[in-house]
């Protein structure tokens, strides 16, 4: 049997529909079936208009509201830990993340940055006050700061860290996005034990469930919860998987692994609504950077940390999704004492004409964000689009 050629435009719409950004984002807001369709929602501390989190679930529905994902993490429905970055997850992921926790723990405790120069005993105690007192957060300790490095953190914040990375406290709630620390036993709800092959092999069906189509590596790095041999070795006992061709944007070929129902997801997926959609530089869909590239020709990179004069965009620049492609790139930031939501930097991409048309849909997606945002007006600090 011939080897199934996914065309560009075909894997492009699969992605945007597996990523849950097919339809116009209206409707009954059904934030559980957002996040375990999604996996996880990556959190971040930027808040440049909003924090990423919000952005990401207002994108799939924009009847969401700042900060309402936090009750489902008070309620045990998600759970907080790492993926490839500090995520809210699943919660039907936690029973098989037990190895997860003991990689990074392991890891963290190996690593120089992570090492809290607090002794056995002082950690001890750190975990004594939280199973006396209750949950705490890092502003209820303090030692001080080592050093001026711009990461740098107080040795109760690195144990802590390493006791949470680990597994053995969790965050129990988050107030104005500070995170409290308890014991996980008394966090997360009880579950029987899962063999780490059996917990691998869930892991990856799922992955490849929330990728359609990907590589190994791809299905590795989705949870990033596991080496790549082990994902290797996964595929590879994988009778079901299907494997196919998909075109990239060059018009080359790209060779993957299919979920076994493929054809269906082709035929179930539907076009992407055409309004103008402004995507956080932390969604999902463009998470992996190189399958980006590959599927639309669009390049990318987060340059928060990049030198300013080394950036080739700005701080904080949104991608602009219309349909099936990127149509340009956008720089935000919100000034809430005056209830500002400014442009600071536009850039079309090559080849992509802006006319009245296309204006009208960035500015209703700009002040459907602000409104989200609750800002009262736009304006522009650079020429207009």
């Amino acid at each position: 049997m011939a080897k199934l050629v996914i065309s560009n435009a075909d894997a492009r719409r699969l992605w945007i529909w597996t990523n849950g950004l097919s339809s116009t984002p209206t409707g009954p807001c059904d934030l559980m079936g957002i996040v375990n369709r999604l996996g996880f929602v990556q959190i971040d501390t930027i808040r440049n208009v909003t924090r990423a989190h919000n952005h990401i679930l207002w994108s799939r529905n924009q009847n969401y509201r700042e900060g309402a994902i936090w009750s489902h993490l008070k309620n045990r429905e998600l759970f907080e830990h790492f993926t490839h970055d500090a995520s809210l997850i699943a919660g039907e992921v936690l029973p098989y993340w037990a190895k997860q926790f003991r990689r990074l723990g392991a890891h963290v405790a190996r690593h120089e940055w992570y090492q809290s120069r607090l002794a056995k005993d002082q950690i001890a105690q750190i975990v004594d006050r939280i199973r006396r007192e209750g949950a705490l957060s890092t502003h209820a300790f303090d030692t001080k700061v080592e050093s001026r490095e711009m990461w740098a953190r107080p040795p109760h914040k690195k144990a802590l860290d390493q006791l949470w990375y680990a597994g053995d406290l969790a965050t129990c709630h988050r107030k104005n996005f500070v995170k409290y620390y308890d014991l996980a036993e008394r966090v997360f709800p009880e579950h029987g034990p899962i063999e780490d092959v059996q917990a691998t092999d869930w892991l990856c069906h799922q992955a490849l469930d929330r990728l359609s189509f990907g590589t190994a590596g791809d299905i590795q790095r989705f949870w990033d919860a596991m080496g790549a041999q082990e994902a290797k070795g996964w595929v590879a006992h994988q009778r079901e998987l299907v494997e196919v061709e998909v075109i990239c944007a060059d018009g080359t070929s790209h060779p993957v692994f299919a979920h076994p129902e493929i054809v269906t997801r082709l035929m179930k997926a539907p076009a992407p609504t055409s309004r103008l959609r402004l995507l956080n530089p932390f969604d999902p869909m463009i998470r992996d950077r190189k399958r980006t590239e590959r599927l639309f020709g669009f390049e990318y990179r987060n340059e928060m940390f990049v030198p300013k004069a080394k950036r080739v965009w700005g701080y904080y620049v949104y991608p602009l999704l219309e349909g099936a492609r990127f149509v340009g790139r956008i720089e935000l930031k919100a000034d809430r004492k005056t209830g500002l939501l400014i442009v600071t930097g536009f850039w079309a991409e090559p080849g992509v004409k802006w006319g009245p048309q296309r204006r009208a849909k960035l500015e209703a997606e700009l002040a459907r964000f602000a409104r989200f945002a609750c800002l009262s007006e736009i304006t522009w600090n650079v020429p207009t689009a």
